[in-house]
């Protein structure tokens, strides 16, 4: 596996402690916020304004980096910050403070997610992107496997006890911040640009983007409308009547099968195609909001989650693929900052209507919507997309 470069292991180990201390909280920040008093629409809201500023510096800090012909700062500075945000939750439980401590979080997301993804599409030929990107979220959701594992067990002799949890996670996000001081660059960037890059400026890339580019990000944007974050599912499964035991252990079982399945579907996607792995993840994904509309038990909601896992596999890794391999070396950055960033914003909007449409109609309403916007999806990728490298495809391109 010689594609596996120096670089992609020293990313991955990054994002496995990032995502062990940020995994470590995310299945119990929904229950947490309900403890100190936060409604499931005011969880919604905090999750799409946190959602939001991560889209919107997503999109300058990709434009910024290629601008400036640099990465490694951009990556270096984005885990801090995320780090930084773990203790912060656990200080205070004010709204306003709650909501600044996500909002570090994101913003730290934001400012690494272009650089970072730019540096593994540089390590990365055509031909191997989708390994390389599928191995990099199987070592990153590695971590959305122990750090759930850590906060099970510390629930089981300490139930209850949540901010404490907020401090160890802390922890692994120190090992990530030291790990990325050892990141090394590839020769590759062109002469640093000196004029000033306005925050909004990203946006002009849309307009002189490739064709396909714009095709392809227009799909996902509509998929995004209708994903929203994944406390919803967690809150159904409680909302079911699982404890918080239970809750946690589905959660860390789709993770699990999500790590597992990354690698193995991003060189199956290399070998068979980007869009038909992707085309099967958006169907798993249809089945399971569709499922999640109704109540059933722990091995009903373990079967869900084992589908959902499949499917954010064969996305999420291979919808950057796919985009790294349709536009030019030198925007690589601004492109996936620019679609990561309104994908972002497009989340905010979809967790917000989400939990709208919970509080005001029901949770099985709410799942409903989600399924048959995400199957109409499924049709405009069919039709209007072409696979990566067809002579379609390359005809969208300029």
């Amino acid at each position: 596996m010689k594609y596996l470069t120096r670089t992609i292991w020293i990313l991955s180990f990054i994002s496995l402690f990032t995502d062990t201390a940020s995994e470590m909280l995310y299945p119990i920040m929904p229950i947490y916020l309900r403890s100190i008093g936060f409604s499931v629409l005011l969880i919604g809201i905090l999750e799409g304004i946190a959602e939001a500023t991560a889209g919107l510096s997503k999109g300058y800090f990709g434009k910024l980096s290629d601008h400036k012909g640099k990465r490694a700062p951009f990556v270096q500075l984005g885990y801090a910050l995320s780090a930084i945000s773990k203790p912060m939750m656990a200080l205070f439980i004010y709204p306003l403070w709650i909501f600044l401590a996500r909002t570090v979080d994101r913003l730290g997301k934001g400012i690494r997610t272009g650089a970072r993804d730019a540096l593994l599409s540089d390590e990365a030929t055509p031909a191997t992107k989708g390994r390389v990107f599928g191995f990099h979220r199987s070592m990153d959701t590695l971590g959305a496997v122990i750090g759930p594992g850590i906060a099970l067990v510390y629930l089981f002799f300490y139930p209850g006890h949540y901010r404490i949890l907020f401090l160890i996670a802390f922890i692994p996000g120190l090992l990530a911040i030291g790990l990325s001081f050892y990141l090394k660059e590839k020769n590759w960037r062109q002469k640093e640009n000196k004029t000033p890059v306005s925050f909004f400026s990203f946006l002009l890339y849309w307009k002189h983007s490739p064709v396909i580019y714009r095709k392809l990000v227009t799909g996902l944007l509509v998929f995004t409308l209708c994903n929203s974050s994944d406390v919803f599912l967690l809150l159904k499964v409680k909302q079911a009547g699982l404890n918080d035991t239970a809750t946690i252990g589905v959660y860390i079982f789709y993770n699990m099968i999500y790590a597992l399945a990354s690698f193995p579907l991003g060189i199956l996607a290399d070998r068979t195609g980007l869009k038909r792995i992707f085309i099967a993840g958006l169907f798993l994904f249809t089945l399971v909001y569709a499922g999640m509309a109704y109540t059933g038990g722990i091995y009903y909601y373990g079967f869900l989650f084992l589908l959902y896992g499949v499917y954010a596999a064969a996305t999420e890794g291979i919808s950057k693929a796919w985009i790294s391999n349709i536009t030019d070396k030198a925007d690589t950055a601004t492109a996936i900052g620019t679609y990561t960033g309104f994908q972002s914003i497009c989340t905010m909007l979809a967790s917000t209507v989400t939990g709208w449409l919970w509080f005001q109609y029901g949770a099985a309403n709410a799942f409903w919507v989600t399924a048959v916007i995400a199957g109409l999806v499924i049709v405009y990728f069919k039709l209007a997309i072409p696979a990566p490298g067809s002579d379609k495809a390359q005809s969208n391109i300029g």
